[in-house]
């Protein structure tokens, strides 16, 4: 029998990431990505080559505002995905000088007319293209923007990164989908509201050990009621433990450094992707007591 990607091809060398959380200013796109930029700049000093930030960072997660000013909000993609907003040249060069990889959240109109919350990938030379759309909408998102219809892996040098935002690492159907398909890593650009701090906690280590690979947790921190976020973001292990992790409060810039050896090392000990079933029980049988 074949191995399944997810059992095959391990990078070479260690890669450094960088998880952030921070508070962005509703509407002010221009304004946020300058803080984006300065908190890339601030995680490459410290080694990372890969950078995450929040859910919708660069509008801000503020339903209010996401529905009163669209057009204030949204950056538009052309129809092959690619960004072109000089309220972003401040991120896009932060990516360019830093010689790293970002991904943020935003809001994209899309060419087709489409709305979608979704992860911008700023590459080495700081191009931006829309990365991946938000599958899984939460509870009001649904009334503001479409849902993705595809699930995206992000390739690092010889890393490979599974995409998701907010909600989809709710459903362990979707980290999986990405492990499946070889992915090393989850990044996750998230907002997470104060009072969800367990499930904020238990659900992105639990998709870390599910599927033996690292998971780089961005959320927001600060803003006014209802709509005040929580922090504690973090990089977890292939066995869900947190290498790095933010208090609950304040500007963090959270670094790792992900380890082939110890992917290895858990994929050996822990081989669930190997030993899964390729039918969870479809056909199943009543047991009576």
């Amino acid at each position: 029998m074949t191995p399944p990607p997810a059992a095959t091809g391990l990078p070479a060398v260690p890669l450094t990431v960088a998880a952030v959380q921070a508070e962005p200013v509703p509407a002010d796109v221009a304004g946020n990505a300058d803080t984006a930029g300065r908190l890339v700049r601030r995680a490459a000093e410290r080694g990372a080559r890969v950078a995450v930030l929040p859910e919708l960072f660069l509008p801000a997660y503020h339903p209010p505002t996401l529905a009163a000013d669209p057009a204030g909000t949204d950056v538009a993609a052309d129809p092959d995905g690619r960004i072109d907003d000089p309220r972003l040249d401040a991120l896009r060069a932060a990516a360019r000088d830093a010689g790293s990889v970002v991904v943020i959240g935003a809001a994209v109109r899309r060419a087709d007319g489409r709305r979608t919350i979704s992860s911008l990938v700023v590459d080495r030379a700081g191009a931006i293209r829309v990365g991946y759309d938000k599958q899984h909408l939460w509870s009001g998102e649904q009334e503001l923007f479409d849902a993705g219809d595809r699930g995206a892996t992000l390739l690092v040098d010889d890393w490979r990164f599974g995409l998701g935002i907010c909600y989809d690492g709710c459903f362990p159907e979707h980290g999986r989908a990405a492990a499946a398909d070889g992915a090393h890593g989850y990044l996750c650009p998230s907002g997470y509201l104060t009072g969800s701090e367990h499930r904020r906690d238990l659900y992105y280590a639990a998709r870390a050990l599910d599927n033996t690979m690292y998971v780089v947790f961005a959320n927001a921190v600060g803003g006014a009621d209802p709509w005040r976020f929580n922090g504690g973001a973090a990089v977890y292990d292939p066995e869900g433990r947190p290498l790095a992790r933010g208090a609950g409060v304040g500007e963090r810039v959270l670094v790792a450094a992900l380890d082939p050896g110890a992917l290895a090392a858990t994929r050996a000990a822990h081989s669930m992707l190997l030993d899964r079933l390729p039918d969870q029980g479809l056909a199943r049988s009543a047991v009576s007591a």
